[in-house]
């Protein structure tokens, strides 16, 4: 059996604008170890939900090589395709509009696996559908119940078991606890953890948020205009951030203790854009070291201790 279930090689999503090419993923690659979590972090617009998405086959890739448990899948179609989905699901980040209103809750479950035929009988079907809702921690009185009649953790919940109904290998979890409270954060990812660990499932986790991505990742990406410019395992890079930009970030998390505050650094300057980007660190204008080579060529993202990846030409 092979270690990593997904491998990304040089993976590029362009999108053409009436301003130009947009880079939205720009030369990223990354491994994710079989029943391991890959938290992607960043901030708004760096490229974080379309890498997953392209990642799992939902948006086609401009270039790159996708790899899913030995099979290059980059340029699956058709039938092949179909049966990727059992594979692979993701988890949207708002749970109210990723399910469709007109929908009981147990018709919202149980469509995956009408979709793919996978229940024989109609008892079988009804079953399942108990089965996940009990997997997720959602009550059988909500069965015949609308998302709108439910409370946004119950309907994550929802999107959580529609996600499982295939049994899958690998989920892409897009920011699926940002839109709800604190205490419903906490339940969501102690559930996703205990189902993580039961059936061995492989986790991309993509958020903003620095202290839930250290809760449940194993390892971490951090994204800046499409492109990775640090990744390293989870307590590395809490211990010893090293990327200008990453320092940047967890230089904001909040320490829960009275009268400490944490030394915050305010980046400033122009960000580049994304549309037909010049050679160059993207992050320069906003970096406080950023000589003349940064402005002039890419930084190559290389390895500067065991698992710690760092682009950036100034380490």
């Amino acid at each position: 059996m092979l270690d990593n279930l997904v491998e990304v090689k040089n993976l590029k999503k362009y999108f053409n604008t009436p301003s130009g090419v947009l880079h939205a993923v720009d030369d990223v690659s990354f491994e994710i170890p079989r029943g391991k979590t890959l938290g992607i972090v960043g901030e708004s617009g760096c490229g974080k939900s379309t890498l997953g998405r392209v990642s799992m086959r939902l948006l086609d890739s401009t270039s790159g090589t996708i790899i899913f448990d030995g099979k290059d899948i980059t340029d699956a179609s058709g039938a092949d395709l179909k049966a990727l989905r059992c594979e692979m699901q993701m988890i949207f980040q708002d749970p109210y509009a990723s399910l469709d209103p007109r929908m009981e809750v147990g018709e919202l479950i149980g469509e995956p696996l009408k979709v793919h035929k996978v229940c024989a009988s109609k008892d079988e079907y009804n079953s399942t559908i108990k089965s996940l809702m009990d997997t997720v921690g959602l009550a059988e009185r909500f069965l015949h119940s609308f998302p709108h009649e439910l409370d946004g953790g119950r309907r994550q919940r929802i999107g959580i078991a529609r996600a499982l109904a295939l049994k899958p290998q690998y989920i892409v979890c897009d920011e699926p606890v940002s839109a709800l409270d604190v205490s419903i954060q906490a339940q969501i990812l102690n559930l996703m953890q205990d189902i993580q660990k039961e059936r061995k499932l492989t986790y991309m986790f993509i958020t903003h948020d620095l202290s839930v991505v250290k809760h449940i990742s194993d390892e971490i990406c951090v994204m800046y205009l499409g492109q990775i410019v640090e990744k390293s395992p989870t307590k590395e890079l809490f211990a010893n951030p090293t990327h200008p930009y990453s320092v940047a970030l967890l230089s904001a998390i909040p320490i829960p203790k009275v009268n400490i505050e944490r030394n915050r650094i305010i980046l400033k300057g122009e960000i580049t854009s994304p549309i037909n980007p010049k050679p160059g660190c993207r992050f320069a204008k906003r970096c406080l070291y950023a000589t003349e080579r940064c402005f002039a060529e890419s930084p190559e993202l290389r390895e500067i201790s065991k698992g710690h990846f760092v682009a950036c030409h100034n380490i």
